[in-house]
């Protein structure tokens, strides 16, 4: 039997961000992972939603933010969508490894470490803009973890 998504849809404002860690932990605890793992998935997720609700939608319009959980076996991929015209995460990602190479920690800017902690915490991260914004996060089960 294929696994089906979970599909969450908030508002693209900061006081949401409660219930996507909330629902994270329930999603990941179920599916067997640590505590740090999905600390860590929560620092991803809330940069990506953070950036989607930061700069997808033009100030004053009303904008959705959609997130899809994604448990195959050993893998959980979790996508983060807006439908907005901000394009700030691939410009980020593009610029992210010359802030961080060649200056030091202290001079980059607020917001601007959220792809390269995307991708310090997570095994992968896909970033599409097409339409909006996606950016799937996906974090394998260490051995670790299938132990328990």
């Amino acid at each position: 039997m294929n696994p089906l998504p979970i599909i969450i849809r908030i508002p693209a404002r900061a006081d949401y961000l409660d219930i996507v860690r909330a629902a994270l932990f329930a999603i990941a605890s179920k599916a067997g992972f640590s505590y740090e793992a999905i600390e860590d998935m929560k620092v991803a997720v809330t940069e990506a939603c953070t950036n989607a609700i930061r700069h997808a939608y033009e100030e004053g319009l009303d904008g959705m933010v959609e997130l899809s959980f994604l448990w195959d076996e050993q893998v959980l991929n979790i996508t983060i969508k807006d439908d907005g015209r901000g394009n700030v995460v691939r410009a980020a990602q593009s610029a992210a490894p010359s802030v961080l190479h060649q200056s030091p920690i202290s001079d980059v800017a607020v917001g601007g470490l959220g792809i390269f902690l995307m991708e310090a915490l997570m095994d992968e991260v896909h970033v599409r803009s097409e339409n909006g914004t996606e950016v799937v996060l996906i974090k394998r089960m260490s051995r670790n973890e299938e132990m328990v």
